[in-house]
Order: C-alpha cells, then sequence, then structure tokens
C-alpha cells in the first residue's frame, strides 16, 4: 500500500481549524454566560418592579384613607365636633401622609435599583450577541476547514481563514464591545 504524500499546507490547515474551534468554545461558552447574566438581571429588574408596584399600590391606599378622613374632619369642623376627636383624626391624617412619602422614598430608591439591572441585563444583551455573531462564523469557517482537508482545495482553506478572521474579529469585539452594529 502507498502511502500518500503529506502537503504541508495541511499542516497548517489542521492548526488553523484547531485555533478557530477554540474560539468557537470559547465564544458559545462567554455568549452563554452573557445571555444567562442577561436573564438574571431582567429577572432581577421585574422583581424590583413588581415591588415598586406593590408600594405605589400601597401609597394608593394610605393616600385614599388620608383624603376620606380629611374629607370627614371637614364635615366634623362645620359641625362643631369634639376637639379631641379632631385631633384624633389629625393624627391618623399625618400619620397617612408620613407613610405616603415613606413609600414615595421607597419606590424612587426601587426604580433606581431596577433601572440600574436593566442596565446591566442590556449589556449583559449585547455581548451576548456579538458572541452569538462569532460562533456563527467561526462555525462556517471550521466547515469550510474540513471541506478542504476533504477536498484537497487550497482555495477553500483561505476562504476558510477569512470567514474565521470575521468570527475572531467578532469574539474579540466580543469583550470589547468596540465595534457597535
Amino acid at each position: 500500500m502507498a502511502e500518500e504524500k503529506k502537503e504541508k499546507w495541511t499542516t497548517y490547515l489542521a492548526i488553523t481549524t484547531i485555533l478557530i474551534a477554540v474560539c468557537a468554545t470559547l465564544s458559545t461558552f462567554k455568549g452563554g454566560g452573557y445571555s444567562t447574566k442577561s436573564l438574571l438581571n431582567q429577572t432581577r429588574a421585574s422583581d424590583q418592579w413588581a415591588d415598586y408596584q406593590s408600594k405605589s399600590i400601597k401609597g394608593y391606599i394610605y393616600d385614599l384613607q388620608k383624603d376620606k378622613l380629611q374629607l370627614e374632619l371637614d364635615d366634623m369642623s362645620e359641625k362643631n365636633s369634639s376637639p379631641k376627636i379632631e385631633d384624633e383624626y389629625q393624627n391618623k391624617i399625618a400619620g397617612y401622609a408620613k407613610r405616603v412619602k415613606k413609600y414615595e422614598f421607597e419606590k424612587d430608591s426601587l426604580k433606581g435599583v431596577a433601572r440600574e439591572f436593566e442596565k446591566v441585563r442590556d449589556e449583559s444583551k449585547k455581548h451576548s450577541e456579538v458572541f452569538g455573531m462569532a460562533v456563527i462564523f467561526l462555525q462556517v469557517s471550521i466547515l469550510l476547514s474540513s471541506i478542504a482537508a476533504l477536498m484537497k482545495k487550497k482555495y477553500v482553506w483561505f476562504l476558510s481563514i477569512a470567514v474565521g478572521a470575521i468570527g475572531i474579529f467578532y469574539f474579540i469585539d466580543g469583550f470589547l464591545l468596540f465595534y457597535n452594529v
């Protein structure tokens, strides 16, 4: 059985394919990590917004109670009721007003935290999308390398390197986000 003569470029083809496969693996790993981070921060933001809505509802209920008591107090004042009862109404109204302010303050705090989670979510989503583009180009490059090796066509390997270079560009951009599409 005659041994086939191995062409030197096929060694380089194997090396470039391995390097591209490593980048594809890392892109998949990093893209998945950023995707998970994006999803986690979306959930955290949703939790904060739910808490915000809860505070809004509670504040609204206390505001309604305060207004109701104020109307009753105004009605009692016209009828010359007891000052002691009017003081109790004033204390209740002040207590409700205090709670309404407390909920407004808590809502502002929750809004800020939710927006921070959304910012992290959006940033992570950008990274994930770019790593996804890298994976596409790197996988196509690996496919072309395989075809070049099977067909022993050097020009297909060069095409594979060109597509792989685009994939590596996106791979690097996945970390740095210097090229925003």
